[in-house]
């Protein structure tokens, strides 16, 4: 009778201990093109054989021949381990994203060691170039502002250092097709003068200032505009690069590439005619890390509008750009090996 009741005791504190402990979701995700276990895993920050083990273990049925990845299938990633579970439970902070999207967590550490400088176009007292759809004003720094925020965040995400040098303190990511025109963007909390060339002199200080601070090997800066051309004139994403500077115009035909495989796959058909091209503007003179200016098309043209107006369309403006990164960096640190 004695031996019963502790059996029954110890049963009942086994399941109170299981129940509480906490559950913890099982993370899945695709395959990319041409990945095998061993590089999807490093993707999401798995590595070694353990996980590789595991990971079969967990997707028996999904695989494909030779224990193979299978393109549009789900596949249960196992739970992380040590210091990198603790990592990638805690998430990240960022207020210029707005409330909905202000947190964040870190996905992979594609771009760890990278530093960029972000700078969408205009701001402040400068609206830049004014569009009209029906009878609302398109103002060039608010789309320039959304798309680059997105950018940020997809950075941010794969493991990189971002600094948003334009920033509004209300204006986080937004999904209206028609962006509120306001005048609150500083160059990171200082007021943006009035004067052009004071406006341009001031972010490129701001820029040069924190790269000769940052320690992180690969540093970039992308400057985002929207152009203004005649109504009939329909422009595909086009790009600039630095006079005499080789790792500036590699970026420049990176994003290039990038984007031509992009509308191959999404449009194919259609093709791009985005250019890329050397100017002598004055961010990109006066800048020192190797930079690139975006223009996104022509905020005038019925059918470039519709690049800026969809949410959908600025989150993928803002993905091939991300990508476009992830694609020099993986060339750059080829070339310092």
């Amino acid at each position: 009778m004695f031996a019963k009741k502790i059996t029954l005791i110890l049963s009942i504190l086994v399941a109170l201990f299981i129940f509480n402990e906490p559950i913890i979701a099982q993370e899945k995700a695709f395959p990319k093109s041409g990945e095998g276990i061993t590089l999807f895993l490093k993707r999401h920050n798995r590595v070694g054989k353990e996980y590789h083990d595991e990971f079969i273990k967990l997707n028996k049925t999904r695989l494909g021949s030779g224990n193979s990845l299978k393109m549009g299938v789900k596949y249960h990633l196992p739970p992380l381990k040590g210091a990198a579970a603790t990592t990638a439970k805690k998430p990240n902070y960022e207020p210029l994203f707005g409330k909905e999207l202000a947190q964040y967590q870190v996905t992979s550490s594609e771009l760890k060691g990278c530093c960029f400088y972000l700078v969408s176009g205009h701001g402040g007292p400068d609206p830049g170039a004014i569009g009209k759809m029906g009878n609302v004003e398109l103002h060039e720094d608010e789309y320039a502002y959304d798309v680059m925020l997105r950018l940020a965040r997809n950075l941010l995400m794969r493991g990189a250092k971002v600094h948003i040098i334009i920033q509004d303190a209300k204006d986080g990511i937004r999904n209206d097709r028609f962006l509120n025109n306001t005048k609150r963007e500083t160059c990171m909390g200082a007021p943006i003068p009035f004067n052009q060339v004071r406006r341009l002199e001031q972010r490129s200080e701001k820029i040069n200032s924190l790269f000769k601070k940052d320690r992180e090997l690969y540093k970039r800066a992308i400057f985002m505009h929207i152009d203004s051309r005649s109504k009939s004139h329909q422009t595909d994403v086009f790009f600039y690069y630095q006079d005499k500077n080789s790792e500036s115009k590699h970026l420049a035909k990176t994003m290039k590439s990038t984007f031509e495989h992009k509308y191959n796959r999404h449009q194919p058909g259609r093709g791009f005619t985005g250019t890329v091209g050397q100017r002598g503007l004055f961010v990109l003179r006066k800048t020192t890390p190797p930079s690139v200016f975006v223009e996104l098309g022509n905020i005038q043209n019925s059918f470039d509008q519709k690049r800026f107006i969809l949410s959908d369309n600025r989150q993928a403006l803002a993905n091939w750009l991300c990508e476009g990164f992830v694609t020099d960096y993986k060339r750059y640190k080829k070339k310092l090996k």
